[in-house]
């Protein structure tokens, strides 16, 4: 089965990930149209695909010859393509799921299940091939997961405070679903810090500036047993300055630790693993893997293709938002908060 599908939002994983993976599945996916704010892009995009153009999300949504809507971007559309893909009963892929505000993810999540549509949310790092060797490790060798250590590091970007605040915040939500999906129980506590790069006298002025540094622990215990279970460190940090970007690289930590009951192992994204157990280090490139993009699309071919409706990524990526929103508010009152 042929999925005929429109691209909105050329985001910037487009040329790196999306393309190349729709161009190898090309027995799979069809790509009849795009449309992207920029409209010179999308009409040069399509020309070489070759597809057409179309003026707006919605008359792309509602195109006879598209069967589902690839939302790649939603720097300046928001969660309206998916209320549009809603309105005509298409398919949903969003690799913009953890771009989305509180109370839009309100909003998707009822009317994802009011249109009775298929809805996917791109999540990379579960479908990392460092990721799946992890989980059969775990399964076979190392044991359950202990101490989990997620990091990621940035150079600073004081052109637009609004895009720094929300690409950190897209980061937090991708790492808290990561540690979530290999811990595979969920969290019960979070508690944050933060740390803000505001000048001094700024808070006498009453302005803000971004938080160049952002850390939560989440408890994986059983509730009223803080401690017992799994824990995970998520930090994320864009404190290193532009003039000094090569420092951002230097000594990286591994994008993730995780300690088990009998070994630990170190992820470096996307392929590559490096564990040890009583047997001492064991070394794997993974790059014989299909690319995280073509599993990323396979997995969505085979969710619409499918007569079961299934809809659990977009109830994870909402469970991830709620996270880092209750750790916001650690950081702002200062203390442990209780998950539901």
């Amino acid at each position: 089965m042929k999925i005929r599908v429109g691209v909105v939002g050329l985001g910037q994983a487009w040329e790196t990930r999306h393309a190349p993976a729709l161009r190898a599945l090309a027995d799979r996916f069809e790509v009849r149209a795009f449309c992207d704010p920029v409209a010179h892009r999308a009409a040069e995009v399509a020309q070489r695909w070759p597809a057409r153009s179309c003026d707006g999300f919605r008359a792309l949504a509602f195109s006879s010859d598209v069967d589902a809507v690839l939302l790649l971007s939603s720097r300046w559309y928001g969660a309206l393509p998916i209320f549009a893909a809603c309105d005509a009963g298409k398919a949903i892929y969003c690799s913009a799921a953890l771009d989305l505000e509180t109370r839009q993810a309100d909003e998707v999540r009822r009317r994802v299940r009011d249109a009775g549509v298929a809805f996917m949310a791109e999540f990379p790092c579960r479908l990392a091939p460092s990721t799946l060797r992890l989980k059969e490790l775990m399964a076979t060798r190392l044991g359950l997961p202990r101490l989990l250590f997620c990091n990621r590091r940035f150079t600073s970007r004081p052109d637009n405070d609004r895009l720094h605040y929300m690409s950190d915040m897209r980061q937090l939500t991708e790492m808290v679903d990561w540690c979530r999906d290999i811990i595979g129980v969920e969290a019960t506590s979070v508690v944050g810090a933060s740390h803000t790069s505001a000048p001094r006298g700024a808070a006498e002025r009453n302005e803000t500036a971004p938080k160049d540094y952002l850390v939560m622990t989440l408890d994986f215990s059983p509730k009223g047993e803080i401690g017992t279970g799994p824990v995970a460190q998520i930090a994320c940090g864009s404190y290193v300055a532009p003039q000094w970007h090569e420092a951002a690289a230097f000594r990286r930590p591994a994008d993730l630790q995780v300690v088990c009951q009998r070994g630990i192992a170190f992820l470096d994204l996307p392929h590559t693993l490096t564990w040890f157990d009583e047997a001492g280090q064991h070394a794997e490139l993974l790059d014989h893997d299909r690319p995280v993009g073509e599993q990323l699309f396979m997995h969505f071919h085979r969710q619409v293709s499918s007569l079961v409706l299934k809809t659990s990524s977009l109830e994870d990526a909402y469970r991830a938002l709620a996270i880092v929103n209750k750790a916001q508010e650690s950081y702002a009152k200062g203390c442990r908060i209780e998950l539901d």
